[in-house]
């Protein structure tokens, strides 16, 4: 099934501010919550719309691929994930717990546990050549990593002396209830004894004092395909911090930058190019050879061409990252005006003007 645009479902137009998106959703999220009698169905619509549409990041690869290769890059957890729906439900409704229970409201209890003992995401910033970012490339990064501590895998205890949590029996979870305008609301929140692991500690491992993880820094190898972009992200999955409890790793974002050409300029998949044509090929036309992306291509120069003449080179552009097309190359012409002429070049051109005018005042 065909998704709406994201912009579409919450009203808004593509040059919309951070401000008028959180706005609007708000109003949104009044009127369809569940537990206002909304529909479950348009809430999530339009809670998804707003997790893509206030985070810079992925607004920019929706903006860019569309819901097709946005839907490629970013799984339904992903989309959900880092979303800020408490600060807004608290605005609108005084802090009642919906925003704790939205992940079990869109993906079940088990999902949202899941969720939560997943590890940290991470995001690490590479800056790549033109030629990397056209053609592809390997590169290897270090980042800094939060590790299982390998003495005691990640429990924090010393020769496994823990114990469980008296608090919550071992559950790592409590029940906390709200009474708000709207009612008394009931939400389940990690335990603060034993911060959500449902163990206690009784002999700290000496190695990471207790915390069950080190950091360290680890190398990296990332594949970056052809044709990636300024501002265009790769993920690699599990490669992020691990957990509290040294287990299910997040996600490691490679944030692309891509430095400037000192020839092409690119627009999308396509290229552009000014060139400087002569003043006589201009007049009488021929051939050109110009620069591409592999190598050198002949361009037909027609005869009478103006200064900002536009012509195409087709499929010589930057290779689709999904797809197997690749872009266009576009060409300027810029008309070069000689600037400095002795007396023979000035008479012959002027002699040539002299004909031009017997032409155009149809004298032969």
């Amino acid at each position: 099934m065909t998704k709406r645009d994201y912009y579409e479902i919450l009203g808004v137009s593509k040059n919309a501010s951070a401000d008028e998106i959180k706005k609007t959703y708000k109003k949104l999220a009044l009127k369809h919550h569940p537990d206002k009698g909304g529909d479950a169905e348009k809430f999530k619509e339009i809670s998804e719309a707003y997790a893509v549409l206030s985070d810079e990041n992925k607004r920019s690869n929706y903006d860019q691929f569309g819901h097709a290769g946005f839907d490629q890059r970013f799984s339904q957890e992903d989309i959900f994930r880092g979303a800020d729906f408490e600060s807004v439900f608290d605005e609108i409704f005084g802090n009642a717990g919906f925003g704790n229970s939205m992940f079990d409201m869109f993906f079940g209890s088990q999902r949202r546990r899941g969720r939560e003992e997943r590890g940290r995401d991470l995001s690490y910033e590479i800056e790549l050549s033109f030629e990397d970012a056209v053609f592809g490339t390997k590169k290897e990064i270090m980042i800094p990593i939060t590790e299982a501590c390998k003495k005691c895998n990640g429990s924090g205890a010393e020769n496994d002396d823990v114990e469980n949590c008296k608090e919550c029996s071992g559950t790592g979870q409590v029940r906390k209830t709200r009474r708000t305008v709207f009612g008394v609301f009931s939400s389940i929140t990690a335990c603060d004894n034993c911060e959500g692991n449902g163990r206690v500690i009784k002999t700290k491992c000496r190695e990471c004092k207790g915390a069950g993880l080190v950091s360290d820094m680890k190398k990296i190898k990332v594949d970056i395909p052809a044709g990636v972009d300024n501002g265009n992200q790769i993920r690699l999955n599990g490669k992020g911090d691990v957990n509290r409890n040294g287990k299910n790793p997040g996600d490691l974002y490679i944030i692309v930058r891509v430095k400037k050409h000192n020839l092409f300029r690119r627009d999308g998949y396509d290229i552009h190019l000014e060139v400087p044509v002569s003043f006589y090929l201009a007049a009488a036309g021929g051939e050109l050879e110009i620069p591409t992306l592999n190598g050198k291509a002949k361009l037909k120069v027609p005869s009478g061409t103006k200064s900002g003449t536009m012509f195409r080179l087709e499929g010589k552009g930057i290779k689709y990252v999904d797809d197997d097309g690749f872009g266009d190359e576009y060409i300027k012409a810029v008309i070069e005006v000689p600037k400095k002429l002795d007396n023979k070049q000035k008479n012959l051109l002027k002699e040539f003007d002299e004909s031009l005018k017997k032409k155009r005042f149809g004298i032969f």
